[in-house]
């Protein structure tokens, strides 16, 4: 028989969705203690017969009503630190997710707190305040797990979507570098280093497309070597 204290494990998980503009955060509003009426990341305690992916994907439907797949979520790590938890021993893993922009926008408004979360809302990563037990370190990691992919991995760039404007893929870089860049010389680099392609639209969807983002808003998409090319960018 196992005598010794047993720490509890859960998981939490940082959704990020983004709106041509600014980059979003999916947080829910805790309706239990500790920390009730505190917002915090998704997620909760493991159980016996799942796997920390299980867990995170039916928190994050049970507290959101958001349904990812396994291939969706990616570690960030383990967090545990002794005190985060104000009542007991608990360790988390967390995950994050990186939503494609198509499905961003058709469940953006759908999601709902359920569960032990009174509410689900979405968030400005630059207007999240001091979040519950240490989700505060456990988004700037996912942040920073962005920064690393923007020239490693493309589930950055699925954020975007299939294409794009160069004004939507600076304000990207912007949020997730976190530093302001040069619009000018931001466009002149990516245009130079041959990673994007401008896409070709008929007539109707170039009327659609300055409606909604001005008449001079090419649209592009990454080129096929653009893969290889980010790597050395």
């Amino acid at each position: 028989m196992y005598g010794y204290p047993r720490p509890a494990v859960a998981t939490d998980c940082v959704v990020f969705g983004f709106d041509g503009k600014n980059l979003k955060v999916l947080l829910i509003e805790r309706g239990r203690e500790p920390y009730i009426g505190k917002w915090a990341l998704p997620g909760g305690f493991m159980r016996m017969e799942e796997t920390a992916d299980a867990c995170t994907l039916r928190e994050l439907k049970e507290e959101t009503s958001l349904e990812l797949k396994e291939r969706e979520v990616e570690q960030v790590g383990a967090f545990t630190a002794v005190r985060r938890h104000p009542g007991k021993r608990v360790i988390s893993i967390a995950y994050y997710a990186a939503l494609a922009r198509e499905k961003y926008n058709m469940i953006k408004d759908g999601v709902h707190g359920g569960d032990d979360a009174v509410r689900a809302d979405w968030f400005n990563v630059k207007e999240v305040g001091e979040l519950a037990f240490d989700h505060n370190e456990i988004l700037l990691c996912a942040m920073e797990r962005l920064k690393e992919n923007l020239h490693t991995k493309p589930d950055s760039f699925s954020l975007l979507g299939d294409s794009f404007t160069m004004s939507e893929l600076h304000s990207l870089y912007e949020a997730i570098v976190g530093k302001e860049l040069d619009k000018r010389n931001f466009s002149k680099k990516m245009l130079s280093a041959h990673l994007l392609e401008e896409v070709e639209m008929n007539e109707v969807v170039e009327r659609t497309v300055a409606a909604k983002r001005g008449p001079k808003g090419k649209m592009y998409k990454f080129s096929k070597e653009s893969e290889e090319s980010r790597e050395n960018w």
